[in-house]
């Protein structure tokens, strides 16, 4: 069903690819425009109705396909057409918003262009599965609402209250997720789990303006000396993170998801090789998939302070200043945890010092419940399509919709990816396999038909 609109989709994908929608540039804020508007006419063009919903920012696209089958299920589908900026240019080997078709390490083709991975060529496996399906048979089996949104590359500031007035629109039996990865090259994977995410930027302030080393040095407090002291106090030597409550909802995975987690096929060497050979680092007693997926963390993510310009200067900054981003899991709440950092912080400065605080986003954990008749039913698609079982996976990642999706609309979310981990999302020179893009497609038609069938 998908085959013979594969060329002409990919032609479509990179008209929506050369759109620089970057949702945290200003100056990119028409080309987010542009995106948004090129997303619904694509959609109204297959037969949706749609329209753009007004939010405090960039505007979501809502579209709707109100099926004439008898009792089909309702379903919405979440994915969002914004970008990350390309990042250093020099780096790439071609123009990010210049897609085009390469041949990879493996000699197979690939899709080339920032966004070809995060979201828009995985949202667009949708899109294509659902022309599919309209061209083949005039209809969906289900009754299907898209929300697409241009702000979740900064942390989906205008959703909630999006979702909160617009509840009654929105009313489904089930969400899917198209933004991730599958397992391996060949073996699809659904995600069960999420960490929820925390990132707190701290300043410590000491005198009105920097100071000379010489005349105040070793009689004054250096906010960089406090500052890099109190971060190096936040991890004992078993790497696990000082901050007094910061384990108390934390609960170990259960013993079948442990289960399910070491049957997987996981190559260590291959894991840490993709990532550049960092050095291998995580608490004690915990294997690399336990540390991702179900335990907390706390990293240091950005430290600056005193003057960084060309050569140097011996002067004591005034101010010091790091962003913290912690990965929460169980029942631990971005609430908890930033008041209990800010205890922390206030415990380990000077009398005297002062100190401020500024939220960078938040989201709580999440994870479904696997088993159900919809769940078997995607599990059994997907394994029709790759001739393999689902893996299913934990990550270690956040996607603040999720949540949100439960918390307002009181419905599950599933997350299905056709991405690797080495696409490079967020990276130069992104990717996405031409091979993964079409059999995304088919894997999406193959789950919209069989939901159909519980009509």
């Amino acid at each position: 069903m998908a085959q013979s609109h594969h060329e002409d989709g990919i032609d479509r994908l990179f008209e929506f690819l050369r759109i620089a929608s970057v949702s945290s540039q200003k100056e990119r804020a028409h080309d987010c425009m542009e995106a948004a508007v090129w997303l619904l006419e694509e959609l109204i063009s297959i037969g949706f109705k749609g329209s753009l919903m007004e939010t405090t920012g960039f505007p979501i696209v809502l579209a709707k396909w109100p099926s004439t089958t008898l009792h089909a299920p309702h379903v919405l589908f979440y994915c969002h057409y914004d970008v990350q900026p390309a990042g250093p240019l020099e780096q790439w080997t071609s123009p990010p918003f210049d897609p085009h078709l390469e041949r990879g390490s493996t000699g197979k083709e690939q899709i080339v262009a920032r966004g070809a991975s995060d979201d828009k060529g995985q949202l667009m496996t949708f899109i294509e599965a659902c022309r599919s399906i309209i061209h083949a048979t005039g209809n969906l089996p289900v009754n299907l609402t898209i929300v697409a949104e241009g702000e979740e590359e900064v942390g989906s500031p205008s959703l909630s209250a999006f979702l909160s007035k617009h509840a009654s629109l929105l009313r489904s039996d089930v969400a899917f997720v198209c933004d991730g990865e599958m397992w391996d090259p060949v073996t699809p994977a659904i995600a069960t789990s999420l960490r929820g995410i925390l990132s707190e930027e701290v300043t410590i302030t000491g005198a009105e303006a920097d100071l000379h080393s010489g005349l105040y040095g070793g009689a004054v407090a250096n906010p960089l000396n406090i500052l890099s002291k109190l971060l190096a106090s936040m991890h004992d030597g078993d790497l696990r993170v000082t901050i007094p409550g910061f384990y108390e909802q934390v609960a170990e995975p259960g013993k079948d998801r442990l289960e399910t987690w070491n049957k997987l096929e996981f190559d260590e060497d291959d894991f840490f090789a993709e990532a550049g050979r960092p050095v291998k680092f995580g608490e004690s007693q915990r294997t690399t998939l336990e540390r991702i997926w179900a335990r907390p963390t706390a990293d240091i993510v950005s430290i600056s302070g005193g003057y960084t310009a060309e050569n140097f200067r011996t002067s004591i900054p005034s101010q010091a200043k790091a962003i913290v981003s912690f990965r929460l899991v169980g029942d631990q709440s971005p609430a908890t945890i930033r008041q209990a950092f800010q205890n922390f912080c206030c415990s380990h400065l000077p009398v005297g010092m002062q100190v401020s605080y500024k939220s960078l986003g938040e989201a709580m954990p999440y994870a479904t419940t696997s088993g159900t008749p919809l769940f078997d039913k995607v599990e059994r698609a997907l394994q029709d399509e790759w001739l393999k079982k689902p893996a299913l996976i934990g990550s270690g990642g956040s996607i603040p919709a999720v949540v949100t999706f439960k918390e307002i609309l009181g419905i599950d979310a599933l997350l299905i990816g056709f991405g690797l981990v080495d696409d490079g999302a967020h990276s130069p020179n992104e990717k996405l396999a031409c091979e993964n893009y079409k059999r995304g497609i088919r894997s999406w038609i193959r789950i919209i038909m069989a939901l159909g069938e519980t009509a």
